[in-house]
């Protein structure tokens, strides 16, 4: 419960400051490192092997549209005679 109130009163002192010197930018990229400092980043294998496979799930989606359309060309070639 503590860490709560303490959050809480963090974030009435944020406020504060926030309302009485408006836009802080030291405040703001000091903010912004520390919630980078969160972020857990992938290793440089899981990096590869998600970005493989979004490419080729692109590549296969891309292919599937590909395929239909000219499916859909063929069909209305054959329906409206051009």
């Amino acid at each position: 419960m503590a860490k709560k109130d303490e959050i809480v009163a963090k974030k009435d002192e944020t406020q504060e400051v926030e309302a009485s010197s408006g836009f802080d930018p030291v405040g703001f990229f000091k903010e912004t490192r520390e919630e980078l400092d969160k972020v857990v980043w992938p290793s440089r294998q899981q990096l590869i092997s998600e970005s493989l496979a979004v490419l080729l799930m692109v590549i296969l989606s891309a292919s599937l549209i590909y395929l239909v359309d000219n499916f859909f060309n063929w069909g209305a070639g054959k329906v409206f005679g051009s």
